[in-house]
């Protein structure tokens, strides 16, 4: 069983009136292939009802949605345009929220039905190939995920206290790998947990498509030209983009004037540079590519999970490593931009990772 929530786009121009329902999918695929066409198959409409619904949308708005030239095909309008970015911006800064409340509300029904697949809790910051080996798991059937979206130490936290039996956690690689390890280790213990290799991702800067203000590294963010959103604090792609500011003698508050706006996700601050709200933020290329916008690489991380290792000899962390070693799921994350499917599912001793003293 798995549940489904999505966020739906009504709008009214008084609480008397019916509310007019916007498809932003539809608008978008109109954006992405110039072609009214591809979006009503794509909405499995007719092609008329396609054009009713344009006409109708813009009667509302009292503005044009697109623009239709001979020779040229179909664009949106910047009105068009507008909404379709604040729509994508939205359905990335609510897709982890939505994804923790549809597996908290599918591990409650689990309880009640017959025959339920084993259940195994993963805490992990959002992540490309978290979202796949889910997805997989649940096309599979034989393991229940409960994944909630978390920060790494608020995930470590919750291993420790038996919340959760798989914790993510993403550890530089280079020189400023000792300092994520030494905020990390102190939530682990070296003859009680396993490490397993999951994934590898790059991080760096997510620019304009052609990359037209030249951004080549974080010296030139401290421009003041240059327009940043950033990461909420918490997360550890914020904390990492701190050290790595530090590490190049920059003050966070040199960036974006000291205070830049924040979102929540790798892909709502591309979503936000997409939109041309933003010149450049700091996040995984996956979802750079995602919004169809350049990358500067800075650094490369692991990705990897954290158990206790009792969970490695259950039945459905067997499964689950099995799902990790695919190949299906090894395809899944070559496709996506700046992912590689390195060791992936092998169990190591944290001081093989962590290189603890015995």
């Amino acid at each position: 069983m798995q549940v489904e929530i999505v966020p739906v786009w009504r709008f009214r121009k008084s609480p008397d009136d019916a509310p007019m329902l916007v498809m932003l999918d539809f608008l978008n695929e109109i954006r992405a292939t110039g072609k009214i066409t591809r979006a009503a198959e794509q909405a499995q409409i007719s092609y008329r009802h396609a054009w009713n619904l344009i006409e109708k949308w813009s009667d509302f708005f009292e503005t044009p949605l697109v623009d239709r030239r001979r020779g040229r095909g179909t664009t949106l309008t910047p009105f068009g345009e507008r909404l379709v970015w604040a729509g994508q911006r939205l359905n990335a800064r609510l897709m982890p929220q939505l994804t923790n409340l549809t597996h908290e509300l599918e591990a409650e029904l689990a309880e009640f039905l017959p025959q339920a697949p084993a259940a195994i809790r993963v805490h992990a910051s959002h992540g490309f190939a978290v979202e796949k080996l889910q997805e997989i798991l649940g096309r599979d059937g034989e393991v229940s995920v409960d994944l909630r979206y978390v920060s790494n130490e608020t995930s470590l936290a919750a291993l420790k206290r038996g919340e959760c039996d798989l914790a993510g956690l993403h550890l530089p690689q280079g020189p400023l790998r000792a300092t994520a390890i030494e905020e990390s280790s102190r939530w682990l213990t070296p003859d009680r947990h396993r490490v397993i290799s999951f994934v590898t991702r790059e991080m760096g800067l997510m620019v304009q498509r052609g990359n037209p203000l030249g951004i080549g590294g974080v010296a030139d963010l401290c421009r003041p030209d240059i327009r940043f959103v950033g990461r909420d604090p918490a997360s550890g792609t914020a904390q990492l983009f701190a050290q790595i500011l530090a590490q190049h003698g920059i003050d966070r508050d040199e960036i974006g004037g000291g205070h830049p706006p924040i979102e929540f996700t790798h892909a709502a601050v591309a979503a936000y540079v997409g939109s041309g709200m933003a010149d450049v933020s700091f996040g995984i290329e996956a979802a750079a590519r995602q919004f169809n916008l350049d990358f500067v690489r800075l650094v490369t991380e692991d990705y990897v999970f954290v158990c206790r290792e009792k969970l490695l000899e259950t039945r459905a962390m067997e499964r689950v490593i099995a799902v990790m070693q695919s190949p299906e799921f090894r395809a899944a994350v070559a496709a996506l931009p700046g992912y590689v499917a390195k060791d992936t599912g092998d169990a190591k001793p944290v001081r093989n990772i962590f290189d603890i003293p015995h």
